[in-house]
């Protein structure tokens, strides 16, 4: 998430994203392989009155919040269609999952930190330092069936932060067990981890190496450690969804789709310059959530999100 500057505030990489470039045309045309998305569906702009969106998640009556971080904000759209203000002054929030308790889990890299911020809007710090050094800014996170939270620390230099370069020697992952305040690294041999999933089972996470245009899997073992990672698909992401089928939504120049068997399915095209991430909302949990750049897009589907 947010490896771009717009108006000086992501840093720029330059990246080669397989899947076809995005198109002004927010209509979607039908062919064979265009299985996923709902008949007659067309891209749907909801609004572009942000700056940079981000870190879309949905509760448990597919409501979806996202962060506009630029901001220091996080929006609701509702399952009617109402975009409201949730929350000003969010530690500069960044990719978000909710708990099971209906609490807000997020990346707040004002501080470095993890927060919880409940329905009623009380911030509880889960996790800052790491033994001692301050993490390079937590960027996206997965809350595992037993509560564990992995998240991902790649180090984007902010506008906001006094310091010009990072306390920790490399940019890993990290898994933080339900109830523990001392995180530890799971993966700490990427180049820049950023987008990060798992599966609904527990069994399997998913890790986008933006900076290596890599995406790979690993088993999850009881104790929250990973084994065997093997490269999922040759492309890179920002942010990251499953749906029901076993499909991963990559995001970047549009979201790319591919299927269990790790073949592209489709490129979404989304008509701005980089899309951050997605997730599926809405009642039945199958409209596609898009965020990108300035604007927020939904996408009716024929499948729903992962459970």
């Amino acid at each position: 998430m947010n490896n771009y500057i717009r108006s000086g505030f992501i840093v720029a990489i330059s990246l080669t994203m397989s899947g076809s470039l995005f198109s002004q045309s927010t209509t979607m045309t039908t062919t064979d392989s265009e299985t996923l998305i709902a008949p007659n569906a067309a891209l749907q702009k909801i609004a572009s009155q942000f700056k940079f969106t981000e870190g879309p998640a949905a509760d448990k009556k597919g409501a979806v919040y996202f962060t506009d971080q630029p901001n220091d904000k996080i929006w609701k759209y509702d399952v009617d269609g109402q975009l409201s203000l949730f929350m000003d002054k969010t530690g500069r929030s960044n990719g978000m999952y909710f708990d099971k308790k209906g609490n807000l889990i997020t990346c707040a890299d004002e501080k470095n930190e993890l927060w919880s911020i409940s329905p009623d809007k009380k911030v509880t710090v889960l996790f800052t330092d790491f033994q001692g050094h301050k993490l390079n800014g937590p960027n996206d996170l997965w809350i595992d069936p037993k509560g564990g939270i992995y998240f991902t620390d790649p180090y984007y230099q902010r506008d906001y932060w006094e310091r010009k370069k990072p306390e920790i020697d490399g940019q890993k992952v990290y898994f933080l067990p339900k109830g523990m305040k001392e995180a530890v690294v799971v993966d700490g041999d990427l180049k820049q981890p950023n987008g990060i999933i798992g599966s609904p089972d527990g069994k399997h996470l998913f890790v986008a190496d933006i900076r290596d245009n890599k995406t790979y899997r690993y088993e999850i073992q009881p104790d929250g450690s990973l084994k065997n990672r093997e490269l999922y698909v040759s492309q890179g992401s920002d942010g990251m969804t499953l749906d029901n089928k076993g499909n991963l939504y990559l995001t970047g120049k549009g979201v790319t789709i591919y299927g269990p068997d790790r073949v592209k399915i489709q490129n979404i095209p989304v008509p701005s310059g980089w899309v951050g991430n997605v997730c599926f909302g809405g009642k039945n949990r199958d409209m596609l959530f898009i965020t990108a750049s300035e604007s927020i897009y939904t996408l009716q589907m024929k499948v729903k999100a992962a459970k």
